[in-house]
């Protein structure tokens, strides 16, 4: 398993494919597997890669949180789809006189003890997540809502535009229909409907992620809003 070299654009490419049906790495809330991957990656993927790029933009607005995200951090090559092998670079190991010094300063012996308390700490820290998940009360608040998407200009490919925006894809985030609406000049604007759970997705997440295909979105609006 792995994504190839995920600071080479092969490797962004295998990771854009495997996000295409998926919004996060594994599972169905943002975990450790995302904060692995995404620290993996040493600059943003291109607009092409539009199922990498969300998923990219989404795990970019937890990072002062992404300590707290559930799951245990595994090696890259657990990740991803099979018959793909992990070769994203990393830094070069410390020459043999650190490791000597390091041997000599081991005073307390193995690490595994230690090793094992922070995989106990990780797992309870998991459970107490889904404990809170599942207390959650049954009614959820949602609202529909219709948005404006609005192209450079009459040369951008709108079918590409609509393609890009719902590959947005989140917990709480149902895309609906669409239709193109004239503006002027040639020009012809998306619009699109949502329906949204109101606790876990905002008008202004959805902007930031729609906005960020700048190769293709001038600007988005809201142009209409109603509690479900």
């Amino acid at each position: 398993m792995g994504f190839g070299d995920l600071k080479s654009p092969s490797g962004l490419k295998v990771l854009n494919e495997f996000l295409a049906e998926r919004s996060y790495i594994e599972g169905y809330v943002p975990s450790q597997a995302d904060v692995a991957v995404f620290d993996a990656i040493s600059s943003p993927p291109s607009s092409d890669l539009c199922h990498a790029l969300r998923w990219y933009n989404h795990i970019k607005s937890y990072q002062s949180q992404k300590s707290s995200l559930p799951g245990v951090k595994k090696p890259l090559g657990q990740y991803g789809p099979a018959g793909v092998a992990d070769a994203t670079s990393r830094p070069a190991p410390a020459s043999k006189d650190d490791d000597d010094d390091d041997d000599d300063m081991d005073l307390f012996g193995s690490d595994d003890e230690e090793d094992e308390e922070a995989a106990r700490l990780k797992e309870e820290r998991l459970a107490e997540y889904a404990a809170k998940k599942a207390k959650k009360p049954a009614l959820i608040a949602k609202s529909s809502i219709l948005l404006d998407v609005k192209p450079w200009d009459d040369e951008t490919d709108m079918g590409k535009l609509e393609e890009c925006v719902r590959s947005i894809q989140m917990d709480g985030l149902v895309w609906g229909q669409s239709k193109l609406v004239p503006v002027g000049y040639g020009i012809k604007k998306l619009q699109i409907g949502c329906v949204v759970e109101d606790d876990k997705v905002g008008t202004d997440i959805l902007e930031e992620q729609i906005t960020a295909f700048e190769d293709f979105v001038q600007s988005m609006d809201v142009a209409a809003f109603n509690k479900i």
